[in-house]
């Protein structure tokens, strides 16, 4: 360019050739134009409108550099570094945060959350006790019609209660004889008390179904648990329906607990409509990466539903994105398909090795079908069984068109064997893992064994083989607060169960990454996020304390001072 411009002046210099030769007219056009742009290079940068000064900033950048200042202009960092340097780049009109030392992080990320627990039926996420549950459903009664039928909401845990188990149908006939009781627990499970068995009809004589299991205590009763595709037998009134005022309100719990991007794991096409809506209207306050789930068993029938659905793979933008198809193989804390049978009693004398949801056959064609048709797969898988099946199929797949680098992942991962790793890095797959055990510990020793439970969720097995490992919850199954995550992590310390497998825990920097830079991977945004870096997204956190070297037990308890998605606040604490 310069050439250019030096060559222009020359020709300028000669007017009978600028007005008689066109190569005259072009290269003093081009000087033109080079001069013009070289006097917007040395034009100054307009200031910016945000600096966030006097703090701790962890960028979590390739380095884990710290800086003391950051500048946000556009809704983008556009400098990090000391105090003074980015108070130079002030402006009159730029707003200045003093930080007053507190820390700042990205913005946090939950790689798998369906959505933020609560609901208008009854709430157990506060009982701590049996006869807590039992309460919640009396007063519940007591407020209802004869005949009328008591459901929970799902995001509450036996590993909670100060018994460590379930309250069974017995437990529920104490308060509820009359009325049909449905504790919904989590995603996998339901239990009943006499009369909603009684309602659907579910006896001793009532098969098993493919899929399910409907369980029974020692003496041979059922005790009013459904498993997994069990759940069939019984027909609760539909959900209410899905909103934007609903979705909304949900964003505002996760924004205060320092959530800037969630990923939705198989959420439904009419919600992710609302999302693009929302975003329309400028009411989105958190990046959102869906997965889709279409409830089709045949690779035909995948095919027809993402033609139906008119969504096509990947689409979207830094707000709202498609992130993938997801599937599933197995139950959950209770239905983990094993290759070993569970601990007894549960295990039934050597029988019971968990639920499988999806046969392989046709899991196979599926996952064929979907890399057919350019989709990146996400699949359910908590035993080592349904990582052998999820294996198999993503290799076969793989056979066809190669999935490396398109960051097919297996969702949670609970119980990988020496023998699969190899297999899954030769995929190139990324770990979606989530802190289930900090909730449920004691009941997947009780599942599974001292030995396995210790071993749910192995981080620093994962690290350690180089595989990248995005961070989530699966709320409302488990509690959403992100520094939950990052405290369980680094320490494997469970609500009620103690410290279970110590050998996994990970350092704090790889703790959050997997909470930024690692969940930004997942979903190849890690070019524009998860770390505070100039040109990235002003998504960002800041915390009382710094979360590297305080104490572990206050990572647990720490409150978020503030959240910014976009360089704009979207949660202020009080």
């Amino acid at each position: 360019m310069l050439e250019v411009f030096l060559r222009g002046l020359r020709v300028l210099r000669s007017t009978s050739y600028f007005f008689t030769s066109s190569e005259g007219l072009r290269y003093s056009c081009l000087a033109i134009g080079a001069l013009a742009i070289g006097l917007r290079a040395q034009a100054p940068a307009p200031a910016p409108d945000t600096i966030l000064v006097n703090g701790h900033v962890i960028t979590v950048d390739s380095k884990f550099s710290i800086a003391q200042a950051i500048a946000i202009t556009g809704g983008r960092f556009t400098a990090v570094g000391a105090d003074a340097a980015i108070k130079n780049l002030a402006g009159p009109k730029t707003t200045t945060i003093d930080l007053h030392g507190q820390t700042v992080i990205p913005g946090l990320a939950d790689g798998h959350l369906h959505d933020a627990g609560g609901g208008p039926d009854v709430d157990l996420s506060r009982a701590r006790s049996i006869a807590d549950v039992l309460a919640a459903i009396g007063t519940r009664i007591k407020q209802s019609r004869p005949g009328d039928i008591i459901i929970s909401n799902s995001d509450w845990h036996e590993a909670q209660l100060k018994e460590h188990r379930l309250p069974y149908r017995k437990d529920l006939d104490t308060v509820s004889p009359d009325n049909p009781v449905v504790l919904v627990r989590g995603g996998h499970e339901y239990i009943l008390n006499s009369a909603a068995l009684r309602k659907w009809h579910i006896t001793t004589d009532t098969p098993q179904q493919p899929g399910g299991r409907i369980t029974r205590d020692a003496s041979g009763e059922l005790n009013g648990e459904l498993v997994d595709r069990a759940k069939s037998l019984v027909q609760l009134p539909p959900v209410p329906t899905v909103t934007i005022e609903a979705l909304q309100a949900q964003h505002r719990k996760l924004n205060a607990a320092g959530l800037t991007s969630i990923r939705y794991p198989g959420q439904s096409v009419e919600q992710y409509r609302l999302l693009q809506e929302m975003q329309r209207r400028g009411l989105l306050t958190i990046r959102v990466s869906q997965l889709l789930r279409f409830p089709a068993d045949s690779a035909d029938a995948m095919r027809s539903a993402i033609a139906g659905s008119g969504i096509k793979a990947d689409e979207g933008d830094e707000w709202v994105r498609i992130g993938g198809m997801k599937l599933g193989v197995d139950g959950g804390f209770e239905g983990g398909w094993m290759r070993e049978p569970y601990a007894e009693p549960w295990g039934e004398r050597g029988t019971f090795r968990g639920v499988n949801t999806m046969r392989q056959a046709a899991y196979t064609d599926v996952v064929k079908e979907l890399n057919r048709l350019g989709w990146r797969v996400a699949t359910h898988a908590v035993g080592d069984a349904a990582i052998d099946e999820v294996l198999a199929a993503y290799e076969a797949a793989n056979a066809e068109r190669s999935i490396a680098g398109k960051r097919w992942a297996i969702e949670h991962g609970f119980i990988p064997q020496a023998d699969q790793f190899p297999r899954m890095k030769a995929l190139d797959l990324v770990i979606s893992a989530q802190d289930h055990l900090y909730l449920a510990g004691p009941s997947l020793v009780s599942y599974w064994g001292a030995r396995r439970a210790a071993w749910t969720t192995p981080m620093r097995a994962y690290l350690d083989r180089g595989f990248v490992v995005a961070g989530g919850t699966d709320s409302a199954v488990v509690p959403y607060p992100p520094l939950w995550v990052i405290y369980h992590f680094v320490t494997r310390d469970t609500i009620s169960g103690g410290v279970l497998g110590a050998d996994q825990k990970i350092s704090r920097q790889e703790a959050l990454q997997v909470e930024t830079i690692n969940n930004a991977y997942l979903t190849f945004e890690e070019r524009v996020k998860g770390s505070i870096e100039p040109g990235k997204l002003a998504d960002l956190v800041v915390l009382p304390e710094n979360i590297l070297t305080c104490p572990a037990k206050k990572i647990e308890r720490m409150a978020v001072t503030t959240t910014m998605v976009g360089g704009k606040i979207v949660y202020q604490r009080p």
